[in-house]
């Protein structure tokens, strides 16, 4: 057998090594990106902290592990805990509505220009039996017949991501406590595969896309829901406070917002406060453009070094594709990308004329 022969065989082999780990762990590969996202945007907080507890590094993981999972663990345990006071009365509106069909109210009518058009569409789909069903086009819709199955099937839904955002916070404490180890070997790897110069290229380009990312994404959304809040308070919206925490809520997603503040709008027109709604559907729409189409693609393109389209193509391709994990994903890769295509240019430049070409 010859060397070359050999080299590929062990790379074959390799490659059949790690195929089968991600077929083993394809169940916890969302969990783990998870971790990994959030431990690369949060490690300049892990190191500050492992130097204050003067390199406890088993410590400093717990610490700061527990400190976001009560940060993000307990905005989610209180929406849960309120869903679920609620849980078998809107489970039996649910199942009513998918049966039975959903009466149109009467004050769709008073919308301003489209109220006859809302009004006839929704008698001819959420007005008929069945028509939820049809209208979201998934069969386990159909078969919520009564409450209780509607119950089975959302707390079947909400116990699986439950599982999952604790699996991504013990991973996260693994990532803390070995992460400089990790980072070891991941670089003697990437070097060896692709060459140490480009190697520290790109892995110097991902934590930088991570972070601003997530501090766009983060920061906006927040934003998006106190100037939200605003205008809810001046309308006179019931608990505009909660409102403007939804709000801000939803806005981390591109194109989430209107979620609530299209709720916050319809809840007002249906108390009368037909100006009061327009308004703040006027407000929430011009917010949501400069957001998500200015404030939000600059901040992260500044920190990346991204044009705009790239970082609009990188958030919008990657919900489309892989779904909320694609909002950190979809930049981060088109960061390489763009550093692959200005790494080539440089390389063409670079290479001298050949004089037999001239």
């Amino acid at each position: 057998m010859t060397d070359n022969q050999r080299d590929v065989l062990s790379a074959c082999f390799s490659l059949a090594i790690v195929l089968c780990a991600l077929f083993l762990t394809q169940r916890f590969i969302l969990p783990l990106l998870w971790a990994a996202i959030l431990c690369i945007a949060t490690w300049p907080l892990y190191a500050r902290t492992r130097a204050l507890l003067n390199d406890r590094t088993i410590l400093a993981a717990a610490l700061v592990t527990i400190a976001l999972a009560i940060v993000f663990i307990t905005p989610l345990a209180l929406g849960v805990t309120q869903a679920a006071r609620q849980a078998p009365a809107l489970a039996q509106v649910v199942a009513s509505a998918n049966t039975e069909g959903l009466a149109a109210p009467e004050w769709l009518h008073r919308i301003p220009f489209a109220g006859d058009a809302v009004y006839n569409w929704w008698l001819a789909t959420l007005g008929q039996p069945h028509g939820l069903a049809h209208l979201l086009q998934d069969g386990s819709v159909g078969r919520m017949q009564t409450a209780s199955e509607v119950l089975k099937r959302v707390g079947s839904g909400v116990m699986h991501r439950l599982v999952d955002i604790l699996f991504a916070f013990l991973c996260l404490f693994f990532f803390y406590k070995d992460g400089a180890a990790l980072q070891r070997q991941t670089d003697a790897i990437g070097a060896h595969l692709i060459g140490v110069t480009r190697w520290t290229l790109f892995s110097l380009k991902v934590p930088v896309a991570v972070r601003a990312t997530v501090n766009g994404l983060v920061l906006v959304g927040l934003a998006e829901g106190v100037l939200l809040g605003v205008g809810y308070q001046f309308a006179g919206l019931p608990s505009a406070m909660l409102w403007a925490a939804v709000t801000g809520v939803l806005a981390i997603i591109p194109f989430g917002a209107p979620l609530a503040f299209c709720s916050a709008a319809a809840l007002l027109a249906y108390q009368g406060a037909t100006i009061a709604a327009i308004a703040v559907l006027a407000l929430g729409i011009v917010v949501l453009f400069v957001a998500d189409h200015f404030v939000r693609p600059a901040m992260i393109g500044n920190a990346t070094q991204l044009p705009f389209i790239a970082v609009l193509l990188g958030i919008l391709g990657g919900v489309e594709t892989l779904g909320l994990i694609g909002l950190f994903v979809g930049p981060v890769v088109m960061t390489l990308f763009v550093t692959l295509w200005h790494e080539e240019k440089r390389f063409r430049e670079a290479q001298p004329l050949d004089p037999d070409a001239t």
